[in-house]
């Protein structure tokens, strides 16, 4: 009779407590949810449970994972992650979204940009796959602001080296030629970097993110077909300094606009000094006003609670970046020329290059 009264005690109970893990769930709090659902298995005997409580942890899960979801989908804005060495930027935006679709209970998205995705997720501006540093992304409607993220200025830390050129202009590619460097001084370097500083004129290199028909000049080149490359069109750098000279390397500072290629620099410092380089390493340390050391977050940070916490610290940054609309009117004329090539001179005379 009494082990009869305790079991009606604690299916009451249990009850209770799936109550309080469904109204902890709904408003957002799932550590609540998930502690509620647990406490609402008491054992009888220790050694069994009611089929309520099994009922309450299951309902206290599914209400804790609504509520990531909601959060998850709610969240907008743009923000800043850490890209390591090896990934491509598409390719670790893809690693991202899967892991807080996971984290919200949420089935995985297919790659099909023609469908409508859920979760809306973009960067803005592509590093190579060899590169690491900032990569901005916007989430919800803050894939609408990242188009001032490709027009805004970059800074990076480039290490070149002297003799070597490859078919990629960096390290991953393959070595086409070598030359000597040992006459190269470091203020041979020096001398010949206020001519890449400024507006000047750059050839993009013929593995880029640049398109043909529809397709990356990178994916053309790796399918082994014959790629032009595209005309110089105009960029702007805004600083250019020699770091460190240890022959063959040299490391550069570069702040630059959009549209800008360390690659090409590099291989064209090396062309100046009658001889030829290739990029050793490469890390975009800023992008617009997102710095690698303050926003730019790590892996183990990629959780919904951690991207909405870096919103709320990184969206008052986008209204103080006071050279975005002047960078954004170069940029467009830059996509102007790279998607016009015949109108390349009217450009120029806009922009009063020679």
């Amino acid at each position: 009779m009494m082990a009869a009264c305790e079991a009606v005690v604690a299916s009451a109970r249990a009850t209770e407590r799936a109550e309080e893990a469904k109204k902890a769930a709904t408003t957002g709090t799932a550590a609540s949810a998930a502690g509620s659902a647990k406490a609402a298995v008491p054992a009888a005997g220790g050694k069994t449970t009611t089929a309520a409580a099994t009922t309450a942890a299951a309902g206290g899960a599914g209400a804790a994972r609504s509520a990531a979801a909601a959060k998850l989908l709610s969240l907008s804005g743009v923000f800043a992650v850490y890209k390591p060495k090896g990934p491509t930027s598409a390719e670790l935006l893809n690693q991202l979204k899967e892991k807080l679709l996971a984290e919200a209970g949420m089935p995985p998205q297919d790659g099909n940009k023609r469908k409508k995705q859920a979760l809306k997720i973009g960067h803005g501006g592509t590093l190579d796959s060899a590169a690491t540093g900032v990569l901005v992304v916007g989430i919800g409607k803050g894939t609408k602001m990242l188009t001032s993220m490709l027009s805004g200025s970059k800074k990076y830390i480039a290490t070149g080296e002297l003799g070597k050129a490859t078919d990629t202009l960096d390290s991953t590619g393959k070595i086409t030629e070598e030359k000597p460097y040992d006459q190269i001084k470091q203020e041979d370097i020096e001398g010949i970097l206020q001519k890449f500083t400024g507006n000047i004129m750059q050839v993009p290199p013929l593995y880029s993110a640049l398109k043909k028909d529809g397709q990356r000049l990178s994916t053309l080149m790796k399918k082994g077909e014959v790629v032009e490359a595209k005309p110089a069109r105009p960029v702007t750098v805004y600083s250019l300094s020699l770091q460190k000279f240890q022959p063959p390397l040299f490391t550069l500072d570069v702040e630059c606009g959009g549209g800008f290629y360390i690659r090409s620099l590099v291989s064209d410092i090396g062309k100046e000094l009658s001889s030829c380089a290739t990029v050793q390493e490469l890390t975009r340390t800023k992008q617009g006003p997102f710095t690698l050391e303050e926003h730019a977050l790590r892996e183990d940070k990629w959780t919904i609670d951690g991207i909405a916490q870096s919103l709320e610290h990184c969206m008052p940054l986008l209204s103080v970046e006071p050279s975005v609309k002047k960078l954004k009117t170069e940029d467009s004329k830059v996509q102007a020329v790279s998607s016009e090539d015949k109108k390349i001179s009217q450009v120029k005379e806009k922009e009063g290059t020679s």
